[in-house]
């Protein structure tokens, strides 16, 4: 059976808003969408029993709250797998339409609140995150942990141990922590985990929060999926206004001086007060919004109520001003882009020509006997004339 006449298919057409004006008559076929359709399609050619199956399982476990099917669903987003990425699309675009449905029925604001939180190592990022997440599920929220876990190049092994971290945050049923490895691949970290915050949406969990290691490449990426960014850092000697690089201050909306308690409340405080000044330079990213520095302890405990009535006073600002729903459409819109390069690289990649010229060339760039620039020139133009 065809996907476009599939009884799963007609449930994705009628989830769907027409991409038409809205005055289109009901029985017409817009070109528009008959393009999305075409492009489906061709996307998926059809579905098997099992794979019908297998997606209504998963969906109805997924929006049923059931972590195991939530964390399957991850698992298939995940997967270089061909034909899963395929089902993986089809069971994505049945939870954006619930989603979407939720949203409605939510006055058009989002139904969950996607927070990123980034620091250079020793921060205290896991720690805090677990102090927040109790807190958080200890006031009926439902909690999601996604931690953009910094995969091995070559083995894929990962360097993060999260779960073992927040010992009793992964014992609170109320909230799901998942690592995202990265593979090597900066795409693949915004793809996944942008994916597997929408799988969690749709799972029921109101509060997202995306967990970096270190500052650097992959912490713009997460800026560019969670509605709040958070910058996590340490009350420690010397010049720390130099290890961070200005970029990720400016895409802060919040920063948190952490362990700011004992012998380490005094440099807290220096360090807050050098943060505050040094956000004043900075351009605003909002103009609902001025970043704050603040102080938390999550040994203590001490300050952390305060830091979530900041994030949550972040986000009743920007819906108000109509920004954080203005922030998610760009975001879409980045995605796409990004998936875009991802996708025409590996395709580059992987053409006959290239990879009959590509080694050659390779030992030409390395050898000193051309540029780089005029190798790439090379590659590109066989590429274009075997397409042709």
């Amino acid at each position: 059976m065809r996907l476009l006449h599939s009884p799963l298919f007609r449930h994705i057409i009628a989830t769907n808003t027409c991409l038409c004006h809205s005055k289109t008559p009901p029985n017409h076929i817009c070109k528009q969408w008959r393009a999305v359709s075409t492009a489906l399609n061709q996307h998926i050619q059809d579905l098997s029993g099992s794979e019908q199956t297998l997606l209504n399982k998963l969906y109805a476990g997924l929006i049923g709250g059931h972590r195991a099917s939530l964390a399957e669903s991850i698992t298939l987003v995940e997967t270089q797998h061909l034909r899963k990425k395929e089902l993986a699309q089809v069971l994505l675009q049945r939870v954006l339409a619930f989603r979407r449905e939720q949203e409605s029925h939510n006055g058009g604001k989002p139904v969950a609140f996607r927070v990123g939180l980034s620091g250079p190592p020793g921060a205290g990022k896991s720690s805090f995150i677990e102090v927040v997440g109790k807190i958080l599920t200890g006031r009926g929220h439902k909690v999601s942990v996604l931690a953009v876990d910094p995969s091995s190049c070559t083995t894929g092994g990962s360097l993060m141990g999260d779960k073992t971290r927040m010992t009793e945050l992964s014992r609170d049923m109320n909230a799901f922590i998942r690592p995202s490895p990265t593979s090597g691949t900066l795409g693949g970290v915004t793809r996944t985990t942008n994916e597997a915050i929408v799988l969690c949406e749709g799972a029921g969990y109101d509060v997202i929060l995306v967990e970096t290691v270190g500052v650097g490449q992959s912490e713009f990426a997460v800026a560019d999926m969670v509605d709040m960014f958070v910058l996590l850092i340490p009350p420690a000697g010397g010049d720390e206004l130099q290890g961070i690089k200005r970029g990720i201050i400016e895409r802060a909306d919040l920063v948190v001086v952490t362990k700011s308690d004992g012998d380490l409340v005094v440099p807290a405080r220096r360090i807050q007060a050098e943060y505050t000044s040094a956000m004043k330079l900075l351009r605003r990213q909002s103009r609902s919004w001025n970043p704050k520095v603040v102080r938390a302890s999550s040994h203590s405990v001490e300050g952390i109520s305060e830091v979530w009535d900041e994030m949550r006073s972040y986000q009743q600002v920007m819906l108000a001003s109509g920004e954080l729903q203005g922030r998610r459409r760009a975001q879409q819109k980045v995605w796409m882009w990004t998936l875009i390069q991802e996708n025409v690289l590996a395709h580059f990649r992987h053409h006959p020509a290239v990879r009959e010229a590509l080694p050659q060339l390779e030992e030409r760039v390395t050898r000193g006997d051309i540029s780089p620039g005029l190798a790439s020139d090379l590659l590109l133009k066989s590429f274009l004339s075997s397409s042709s």
